[in-house]
């Protein structure tokens, strides 16, 4: 399967990681060159003149707003260029026992060049990842964002799950990450939280995102259902 936008999981993985290292600091500026500014699809329109954001504010902008200039911005902040931070990526999958996973972006944006690849998972694979990234406390903060304004020129991010949203939402959804490209199709991986339970569903590739988001209500359910009897 091809994790699109959910790729961002690990970039955000390793940003938690190089904060708790003390590599790097949440606050952090993000010094924005016409790389970053030059990425497209979902963005928050970096522009190498701004000098206010911070490494926080690309952590929701991946995981809000699923920013791509964004998710390019930490990779060279951490690693100096996206090459090595994707190294990084694949190092980490393999500590994570993420075997059928290659990354090729720290963004899931299909290739410019058409003889390149693109990132490749499954769901179990994602389902350890999800795992990797609740051992965290501060993920939930970032994936349960259903609005949140950045920088100086507050740009709005708006979640792209529907099940963290507090009108329409899941009840106890609070994450993680949606993906979307049109050769992967519509991927959710959802967690939710009830009665001191914890719930994590995986669905990649759905050709509909209402099907995607259905099919994550129905896992949850089930899940809870399981727990409960």
């Amino acid at each position: 399967c091809y994790p699109a936008s959910v790729t961002k999981l690990m970039t955000l993985l390793i940003t938690l990681e190089a904060i708790d290292r003390g590599e790097i600091s949440k606050n952090d500026r993000i010094h924005i060159n016409s790389e970053i500014s030059g990425v497209g699809g979902s963005q928050l329109y970096l522009d190498p003149r701004e000098t206010d954001f911070t490494v926080e504010d690309m952590l929701y902008g991946i995981m809000v707003h699923s920013a791509n200039d964004a998710a390019r911005a930490l990779s060279i902040h951490i690693a100096g260029s996206k090459n090595a931070f994707v190294k990084l990526m694949n190092n980490k999958a393999k500590n994570l026992g993420m075997n059928s996973t290659i990354y090729y972006s720290e963004h899931g944006l299909p290739p410019e060049d058409d003889n390149k690849q693109p990132d490749i998972s499954t769901p179990y694979d994602m389902a350890l990842l999800a795992l990797a990234c609740l051992r965290h406390p501060e993920t939930l903060n970032y994936t349960s964002k259903e609005l949140i304004y950045l920088g100086k020129r507050q740009v709005m991010c708006v979640t792209r799950n529907a099940l963290t949203k507090k009108i329409g939402g899941y009840i106890g959804c609070d994450g993680l990450k949606t993906g979307f490209i049109d050769r992967g199709g519509w991927s959710l991986i959802a967690t939710a939280s009830r009665n001191n339970q914890r719930i994590v569903s995986v669905v990649l590739g759905c050709k509909e995102r209402d099907v995607r988001d259905s099919i994550s209500r129905n896992l949850l359910d089930k899940g809870f259902e399981l727990i409960e009897n």
